[in-house]
């Protein structure tokens, strides 16, 4: 079953109501394999694949995450759109636990995760400069309103490394750069998206103040896990107004790699070539760029 929409879901959020799910299916990808087996369904009238992001039971690291084999498998499955929910601590005032953000700016401050489908060969340089797909951002921002949940619109996202959560020295560093929310998993699927050619938007649920706020100067798991639990319905609720439209037709997310390939045609590796053909099959032959 092709799919439309593929739903990652974070930290309290490993199911979605209302979702009918026809299958379930395991799929192997030249990258290894994705946290878990889809489950492949409708939502909202819409063929949707889900997928937990730490696997059953959460019980993957965020740097132990495989997200080229994750993103990978959406493209297996014909998404062209995904959409994440994930768990964030805010680093200003304005943003309180229990309320939602969807992020437009992200910030790369992780260290060892493989983040890119290239290499080997076949060089790609893809425009991050707009890291979340517009049209489904807009789309977020509007489902979540419906909930009549205070919803930020735009916002900088980082992304640590983890797994321990920050010391509050960094804390005050990442306010002192303006960065808005911190999390743990959005930077690789964003950027992983984009070379795929699928558009990608998060709604990041603020769960706690990191540790920067006098009122809370540390983070305690307990008092996240009970955000998160408090404000899972509305992220689901919200998720599934989102896909009840159709994709994104004709976006630019979807022609990432138009001139992005540099790598002369002619000495593509066959392998790598191979490896990578799910993503390269409609730019193959386009001539300049390919």
């Amino acid at each position: 079953m092709e799919v439309e929409y593929g739903i990652i879901g974070g930290s309290g959020l490993y199911d979605m109501p209302g979702f009918e799910a026809a299958e379930r299916v395991a799929l192997k990808t030249p990258f290894g394999d994705p946290s878990e087996a889809f489950l492949l369904g409708t939502l909202g009238g819409r063929r949707v694949a889900f997928l937990a992001r730490h696997g059953h039971g959460h019980r993957i690291l965020p740097s132990e995450l495989n997200f080229r084999a994750n993103i990978y498998a959406f493209k297996l499955l014909g998404a062209k759109a995904i959409l994440s929910a994930s768990a964030v601590g805010s680093l200003k005032e304005q943003y309180k636990p229990g309320h939602l953000m969807v992020p437009d700016q992200i910030v790369d401050h992780t260290r060892r995760r493989p983040d890119t489908f290239f290499g080997s060969g076949i060089v790609a340089h893809v425009s991050l400069a707009h890291p979340f797909c517009p049209v489904l951002r807009e789309r977020l921002v509007t489902a979540v309103r419906t909930t009549g949940v205070i919803v930020h619109d735009g916002g900088t996202y980082l992304c640590m490394e983890g797994a321990q959560f920050s010391t509050q020295a960094e804390s005050y560093l990442y306010r002192s750069w303006g960065m808005d929310v911190i999390g743990m998993t959005n930077l690789q699927e964003a950027k992983l998206a984009r070379e795929a050619e699928i558009c990608y938007a998060t709604l990041a649920l603020v769960t706690d103040y990191d540790c920067w706020h006098p009122d809370h100067d540390h983070v305690r798991i307990e008092d996240v896990l009970k955000v998160m639990k408090e404000n899972t319905g509305h992220a689901q609720a919200a998720l599934a107004a989102a896909v009840s439209a159709a994709p994104p037709e004709g976006c630019a997310c979807q022609r990432a790699l138009d001139n992005a390939i540099i790598t002369d045609r002619g000495v593509w590796p066959e392998e790598t070539y191979h490896r990578l053909r799910p993503l390269l099959e409609r730019v193959d032959g386009l001539g300049e760029g390919a």
